[in-house]
């Protein structure tokens, strides 16, 4: 399927927005379409997610650096072995860019993080202390059991000297066994209450338990502890990402929408 794309001057005529196989689509006929395979309302929401943002990019009027800009450009040609001014040239075509529109979108870019850093500086820290349950993690190896009696034998085992992995290999009825047991990272947020009060009161390499979960009874080694920091790029810009995307769709629901479909 080939699709052509032409500029802005030519879709503001009175030629048709959308022709397949030389016949025109009206507006009201796309708008049935995507309702018919139930993607309008997520095509309005991208129109409004997009009307937003370019809405607080003009609001804020922010600058940017036009040496960043061209830095940008230059690292994506590089990145992309696009070095050959051929070569992106024809880049630009088969992505329905000119240089000038692909300039833009890169300083956009620029923009919307400068955006972002805006709207989440005052309360990125706040939210890193709600979440942090979340975002700390705990290594863990288990064996699984649906017996206390088993459980409390191989708690007694191990604590005599016996190999854990060789006991979750041999006893385990969960499918980590094949790794000895080995379930790795753990969000402290999304263990039973009962597991993370006892892991938060252990250090590496103990061993907790039995711990009663669902009619089975588990052992719990733990074999790391990563608390998660602002410090981290990835959970810092994790965090802004999600501050953000509330702060926009509350943008989103503030404003009247108004479809009106004409044939």
């Amino acid at each position: 399927m080939g699709l052509l794309l032409k500029s802005m001057s030519t879709l503001m005529t009175s030629e048709p927005f959308l022709t397949i196989d030389d016949q025109p689509i009206s507006n009201g006929q796309i708008l049935k379409y995507l309702q018919a395979t139930r993607k309008l309302d997520a095509f309005i929401g991208d129109i409004v997610r997009q009307f937003v943002i370019e809405r607080e990019l003009q609001s804020a009027e922010t600058g940017v650096n036009p040496a960043l800009v061209e830095q940008a450009v230059i690292d994506f040609r590089l990145s992309n072995q696009l070095t050959d001014a051929n070569q992106f040239q024809t880049w630009l075509a088969n992505n329905g860019l000119t240089y000038e529109a692909f300039h833009n979108q890169v300083a956009t870019g620029f923009r919307l993080r400068n955006l972002k850093e805006t709207v989440t500086a005052s309360k990125v820290q706040e939210y890193f202390i709600e979440r942090k349950v979340y975002l700390d993690r705990v290594v863990l190896s288990r064996i699984i059991v649906d017996d206390k009696d088993l459980a409390e034998e191989l708690k007694t085992q191990l604590q005599e000297g016996a190999n854990f992995e060789l006991l979750a290999r041999e006893y385990s009825l969960t499918d980590d066994r094949v790794m000895n047991g080995m379930v790795g990272p753990v969000s402290r947020g999304s263990m039973p209450d009962l597991l993370r009060a006892e892991v938060d009161l252990a250090k590496a390499g103990e061993i907790v338990g039995p711990i009663g979960m669902e009619e089975r009874w588990g052992l719990f080694r733990v074999e790391a502890i990563l608390p998660a920091t602002l410090e981290d790029p990835q959970i810092k810009q994790s965090l802004e990402d999600e501050i953000f995307e509330q702060w926009l769709g509350e943008k989103m629901q503030s404003i009247p929408i108004r479809l009106q479909v004409g044939e």
